[in-house]
């Protein structure tokens, strides 16, 4: 058996065992909480009073236009000469949290304002609440067309989640390079972690597809296509 193939067998293991571990859990849990922070910070921007919008304007401003490298930085190097101190899964959470929610928050904010206001008027016109009619008519709607735009951003965080290495998180691509560090192959070895993120991703885009088009069977492009 050739040296690089069995070298890509033998670091195969810790490779998905520490995507197991780490980067797939850091992906869903920054996922789901920086999608709910994104829809509180979309319903702020879209129905709250001026001096909330500017607030989430701001918070929008701020992590949409700083690298998502410096935000770990700042929040696992820096919070700690003010007192903060969080290990390395906490302030990757957390970073990774607050910057998905900036972004999810637009595309939320664009798919709710792309609902037309007549099921806002039907909905009120049948006796509904704001909350009721957000709930039962807008969010569902809405729902669909961000299905293909958060689901980008899902498969992206996954990539993403390779910054964490940065600030010592033992995820996939650190494991990658401790083996690097004492087999002295970082070729094999990084082609080898980019298979596994290249595996991973094609995965959620084929899942994605999939919903596409289960949503599409309610209308949409692809049923009018068809």
């Amino acid at each position: 058996m050739p040296h690089w193939l069995q070298l890509m067998l033998e670091s195969l293991g810790p490779l998905l065992w520490a995507g197991l571990i780490f980067t797939i859990p850091l992906t869903l849990l920054s996922f789901a909480f920086g999608l709910t922070l994104g829809l509180l910070v979309a319903i702020v921007r879209l129905f709250a009073p001026a001096p909330f919008v500017a607030i989430a304007r701001f918070y929008v401003w701020i992590f949409r236009g700083t690298p998502l490298l410096v935000q770990l930085f700042v929040i696992f190097y820096g919070l700690p000469s003010v007192g903060i101190l969080l290990d390395a899964f906490p302030a990757a959470l957390i970073g990774f949290t607050l910057n998905v929610g900036a972004y999810t928050s637009e595309i939320i904010r664009a798919v709710i304002a792309s609902v037309p206001r007549g099921q806002w008027e039907a909905s009120y016109s049948i006796g509904m609440t704001w909350g009721q009619a957000m709930r039962r008519t807008i969010l569902p709607q809405a729902g669909r067309t961000a299905v293909p735009p958060l689901s980008n951003t899902f498969i992206s965080l996954v990539k993403d989640t390779s910054l964490a290495a940065a600030i010592t998180v033992p995820e996939l691509f650190q494991t990658a390079q401790r083996i690097v560090a004492t087999t002295y192959e970082p070729l094999i070895l990084y082609i080898l972690a980019a298979l596994v993120y290249l595996a991973m991703s094609s995965v959620l885009s084929a899942l994605q597809v999939r919903l596409e088009k289960r949503f599409a069977r309610y209308g949409g492009f692809l049923e009018a296509r068809a």
